[in-house]
């Protein structure tokens, strides 16, 4: 099991559901706006220190705890039912794991909790665990 805190002020609440298109000569291209680019930066730049020595391999279990800023108004550790959404959080910060080279490809991760809360030490709680194909 591989798990770390990533203490961060400002989580980014960009999400990866962001990247825009636009069309160029009747073809569709695809790009990342400038506070999406911004949000990867900062996951990259905050993740980078803590990539495993070794890919982790197998089937992997994937928790994630985002702990938002209470800035004193919310008791630490209650759960946040304010935006972002937790299923479009996910995907920018699994993407850049896969390409810091803490797996192979997320595809691999076939079991992922993530919760959300409000917490007087703000960051992201990460649990990597491989599993085997037994229930539970």
């Amino acid at each position: 099991m591989y798990r770390f805190f990533v203490p961060m002020k400002k989580i980014p609440r960009t999400t990866h559901q962001q990247k825009q298109v636009h069309v160029v000569h009747g073809k569709p291209i695809f790009y990342e706006p400038n506070d999406l680019k911004l949000a990867r930066q900062k996951f990259m730049a905050n993740l980078a220190r803590y990539i495993p020595d070794e890919k982790i391999t197998g089937k992997i279990r994937l928790m994630i705890k985002w702990c938002f800023d209470s800035n004193g108004k919310y008791p630490d550790g209650t759960f946040k039912d304010t935006k972002p959404d937790l299923d479009n959080s996910v995907k920018l910060l699994q993407d850049c794991m896969t390409s810091l080279g803490f797996w192979e490809d997320d595809r691999f991760i076939v079991s992922l909790i993530v919760e959300k809360f409000w917490s007087d030490i703000p960051g992201i709680f990460i649990q990597i665990e491989v599993v085997n194909d037994e229930l539970g």
